[in-house]
């Protein structure tokens, strides 16, 4: 597992005293390992919700990964930071998505040992807010989260470690982020706002009707299993501001897509105790249905599965992404058949 990434161990007090810097030609990864655990998977998630509730951070949600054969363990958690969240708090309602912070605590390697992860504040930051007239005050902002994030997950017994996770980009490649490589025409050259496709919209003064009739069409969907896209567990209801509500969601569909996908042709971390070393991408879950109002309309969003899958498992590799062409496309239009009720 270890020799996958390149890794720093470094104290704690380097780890937290001030927040990182980062050139723009300095390669940043979409995932962050945090953590490796001495102890159990249990005793570390029951560490580590200890250390949120002293937190600054709100913990909205947490759910169990299901894990192809149950033969890794994988639990993700949701969060935000009030502090981030009231720096961006003029931004555009459409940017709420790098305000849910995502931590796990998963299973990896023969001797499966426990670590934690994290979605990376600052790499989200660099992406939904590469056109605010406040860039470099966000990015601040996002750095002092992600070492909030951090400190939690060094209350858990082990190592603390700071280990940029593929896949990884520069600033100015997620500034501008629109896929990778050849994949590129895959997600359309989309950035993250054209890649927001509207789902339902409505008046303005219809905001708080829409979100509750959003929530209901999801709570009224059958789940089915992994072999089938139909049905959306909601994973987190957030209110971020008065004109945006976050709505995470997940199945055992793309729960299941999203590990073996990055799994397959991976050679590192990969054994026979071990066959999914996917699993450290599931801070990529759950997937994300925004609510906003913007202007005198409410619409109701979600992201282009190919882009949103190339975001965070481009390192699956090319093959990966050709041989599973038809996924981001199925899941997709699963939501949309669940929330308009086609």
């Amino acid at each position: 597992m270890k020799a996958r990434f390149w890794m720093a161990v470094i104290t704690i007090a380097a780890l937290f005293s001030a927040p990182l810097s980062f050139a723009a030609d300095e390669e940043l990864g979409i995932f962050e390992m945090i953590h490796v655990s001495t102890v159990s998977f249990d005793e570390t998630a029951a560490a580590l919700d200890e250390a949120l509730a002293q937190s600054p951070l709100t913990l909205h949600a947490s759910h169990d990964v299901r894990v192809p054969g149950d033969l890794h363990k994988a639990r993700v958690y949701v969060l935000t930071s009030p502090a981030y969240a009231d720096a961006a708090k003029n931004e555009s309602p459409n940017t709420i998505s790098a305000q849910v912070l995502r931590m796990a605590v998963y299973t990896s390697g023969d001797e499966q040992t426990t670590y934690i992860n994290m979605a990376n504040p600052v790499a989200h930051a660099m992406v939904f807010y590469a056109d605010s007239s406040d860039y470099d005050n966000l990015l601040a902002a996002a750095r002092s989260t992600a070492g909030e994030m951090r400190e939690v997950a060094a209350s858990v017994p082990g190592e603390a470690v700071s280990q940029q996770m593929e896949p990884i980009r520069t600033e100015k490649h997620y500034n501008k982020y629109k896929g990778d490589g050849p994949a590129r025409m895959m997600a359309k050259f989309r950035t993250f706002e054209k890649s927001q496709l509207e789902l339902l919209e409505d008046s303005a003064d219809n905001y708080d009707a829409v979100v509750e009739s959003v929530k209901k069409a999801l709570e009224g969907s059958s789940v089915s299993d992994a072999e089938d896209t139909t049905g959306w567990e909601t994973v987190a209801v957030i209110r971020l501001r008065d004109d945006a509500v976050y709505i995470g969601v997940t199945n055992p569909y793309i729960e299941d897509r999203m590990v073996r996908i990055n799994s397959r042709f991976r050679a590192d971390g990969k054994s026979e105790k071990s066959p999914y070393p996917g699993v450290d991408h599931v801070s990529a879950l759950p997937t994300d249905i925004l609510v906003v109002r913007d202007g005198n309309s409410t619409r109701v969003l979600h992201y282009g599965q190919m882009w949103r899958m190339q975001l965070y498992f481009w390192d699956s590799g090319y093959r990966a992404f050709t041989a599973n062409v038809g996924v981001p496309s199925a899941i997709a239009s699963s939501i949309e058949d669940t929330v308009t009720g086609n």
